[in-house]
């Protein structure tokens, strides 16, 4: 293959690669916020930080944080441990309120909260020892678990009994230390994604700054003087 058809391949994968890359990026961040002493995947927040796919987020029994998404806030509230996924949350332990314009949804154990429609939505979903609290502020919800679908209606509460995980509730008991590094995709990596454009980016400018023809060692430059 020449120069010029390799530079011409390299430079049509780069302007696929690198604007997929950014989107995946976005589509899954967001801004933490901490009132208290708060770990993101097992390290103290001073202030604030940014969270992507797959991180933890905990807070002691004196703190809380706040998730700033696009269209959602997530609050989580003191002395729990939860993991965003961007388009959702999952509860590991303790509690969050929840604020949603988008449909972001919270997960804990095997039940699912979600909006019910694409209106303003605020609710609170709390899951202590496999009972999980859903308070409906406003806004309907949709729940979803292994015995199947139900709405609640703005104003309301229930509990659901998720006792089908025995491990998930040995987890929870454990005491309010810093939570261990999370692992995402390779997708949700900020710094894979951003390795990778920068990988792909310097091997395409090295190929477009050689000549049309190869080098050679007994003529090291091109042309020959």
């Amino acid at each position: 293959m020449s120069h010029s058809t390799l530079r011409s391949a390299l430079i049509c994968v780069l302007a696929i690669l690198v604007p997929m890359q950014l989107l995946a990026a976005d589509s899954a961040s967001a801004m933490l916020y901490t009132s208290g002493p708060a770990w993101l995947n097992g390290t103290e927040v001073p202030r604030s930080a940014a969270v992507f796919a797959g991180d933890l987020v905990q807070t002691k029994a004196d703190s809380s944080a706040s998730i700033n998404a696009a269209g959602s806030s997530v609050m989580v509230l003191s002395d729990s441990l939860v993991k965003f996924q961007g388009p959702t949350v999952e509860i590991e332990h303790g509690a969050v309120r929840v604020a949603t314009s988008n449909g972001l949804a919270t997960q804990a154990g095997e039940v699912t909260v979600k909006p019910a429609g694409n209106t303003w939505t605020e609710f609170q979903v709390t899951d202590v020892n496999g009972q999980v609290q859903i308070a409906a502020n406003k806004g309907d919800l949709t729940i979803q678990d292994q015995q199947g679908t139900t709405t609640l209606s703005q104003g309301q509460q229930t509990t659901k009994d998720d006792t089908s995980q025995p491990e998930k509730k040995k987890h929870k008991k454990r005491g309010a230390g810093a939570a261990t590094a999370a692992g995402g995709g390779i997708l949700s990596s900020t710094a894979a994604i951003y390795t990778g454009a920068a990988i792909v980016g310097a091997v395409t400018i090295w190929v477009i700054l050689q000549g049309d023809e190869p080098t050679s060692p007994v003529c090291p430059t091109n042309p020959c003087n």
